[in-house]
């Protein structure tokens, strides 16, 4: 089995510089640890995630690495049954499988999300999950994501076999000051969610501003017009890129014209090497050569899409998209795209609620975004956005009810599940 380096070498961007828990290392810097094999690894610290996936990348390891957090007492049940040794930072604590089997030499194993039900296992190789290859002007990223998620293994796998690719890693304590210690270090690239991206904007522009990004990376979650815009007044000179990714199809869509969704053109588009897109009853279906273990061929994601003025928009999950409101289909996407667009909003969800009559009504919760200094004008309320959306939605579509909140609410993920 061919991965990203030569079994028993050290990858090739193993003297990189890697920023974690307060100290500057290289890859090299990371401790050994001696890891049974199959295993599943249970990080407690970025430090010994990344020390995991070196030692894999060095000996082939079958390995499933994910933040201790994640995994519950049940999954753990499951890990074991499965033939997995569960390990944390000290490899002499273990629980050794319920089930032994041989391991199988390469093979990555990934947790999907569990949006819509229990984390399934999703089968890699350190090859599938490193999709960029070509020489890469020198950066240095921010990774900010929980251990052992695609996003984690998409900057780490680029840091790990790209010589010139830095790293900086946020702990989780660290999420809310992180552009303090980007800018510490120099950081001039940084991958997050919309949601991630929210948060900063709102909770210190200033300090944002401070960070020298040269190339900023939204995925995970719809990516709507406003955010986008929003980092383009902040980063004027940098690259700003979206990407849809999921743990079975691998990065599907990469896109840099700085515009929400892409063009109608890619859809059902064949390019050798490669995803192809297309559209199957308002779901987004990809074939993919970075798809996971037995997801070869067109996969029906779960993601719900529709055409708007020639681009192909993204609007969430099937079953938490549309909401039937007297027999009217409404997008929970679409009218949070609306409501985020206002320029006193920072952060909006969408959802149903049952109602008596119609069967169902929108409602939303909004973050208001800080005034801008010396603004003058009347304090956003709930009125005021009925009255905004009232203008851009049909009368069916308007919330009925919105509620303010203080703060961007934030899961391990990364995500707020809008």
């Amino acid at each position: 089995m061919r991965t990203a380096a030569r079994l028993g070498a050290y990858p090739a961007g193993v003297d990189n510089r890697v920023v974690v828990g307060g100290s500057v290392l290289t890859w090299r810097d990371l401790p050994e640890p001696a890891l049974p094999d199959p295993v599943a690894v249970l990080a407690y610290s970025a430090r010994d995630a990344l020390a995991a996936a070196r030692h894999h990348a060095v000996h082939g390891t079958e390995l499933l690495l994910a933040s201790a957090a994640r995994v519950d007492a049940g999954l753990r049940d499951e890990l074991r049954a499965a033939g997995f040794t569960l390990t944390a930072a000290d490899p002499t604590v273990a629980l050794a499988p319920t089930w032994p089997r041989p391991a199988e030499p390469g093979r990555l194993w990934l947790l999907t999300s569990g949006t819509t039900g229990r984390p399934k296992r999703v089968g890699h190789t350190l090859e599938s999950l490193t999709t960029v290859r070509g020489a890469q002007p020198g950066r240095t990223w921010l990774c900010p994501y929980a251990p052992g998620t695609y996003a984690w293994w998409q900057v780490v796998t680029l840091a790990l076999t790209q010589p010139g690719q830095h790293l900086v890693v946020v702990e989780p304590e660290q999420l809310d000051d992180w552009p303090a210690l980007a800018a510490a270090h120099g950081v001039d690239a940084a991958s997050g969610t919309p949601t991630f991206w929210r948060r900063a904007l709102h909770r210190d522009p200033e300090a944002l501003a401070r960070v020298p990004l040269r190339q900023l990376t939204l995925g995970g979650e719809p990516v709507d017009q406003a955010v986008l815009d929003r980092l383009r007044e902040v980063f004027p000179a940098a690259r700003i890129s979206w990407i849809y990714a999921s743990s079975e199809v691998g990065a599907a869509i990469v896109v840099h014209d700085g515009r929400a969704g892409f063009p109608v053109e890619w859809l059902d588009r064949t390019v050798p090497g490669r995803p192809t897109i297309g559209l199957r009853d308002s779901e987004l279906v990809v074939t993919s050569p970075y798809h996971g273990v037995g997801l070869a061929g067109p996969v029906r994601t779960g993601d719900r899409a529709q055409v708007v003025d020639g681009r192909v928009l993204i609007t969430g999950r099937l079953d938490a998209d549309e909401i039937n409101v007297g027999g009217s289909k409404v997008s929970a996407g679409l009218v949070r795209d609306v409501l985020t667009a206002h320029p006193r909003v920072a952060w909006a969800r969408v959802t149903g609620r049952r109602a008596p009559l119609l069967g169902h009504m929108v409602v939303a919760e909004v973050v208001p975004a800080p005034p801008v200094s010396g603004a003058t004008g009347p304090d956003l309320d709930e009125a005021a956005l009925v009255r905004w959306c009232t203008d851009r939605l049909p009368e069916y579509a308007v919330p009925r009810r919105i509620r303010l909140r203080a703060e961007i609410p934030v899961k391990e993920t990364l995500k707020s599940d809008v």
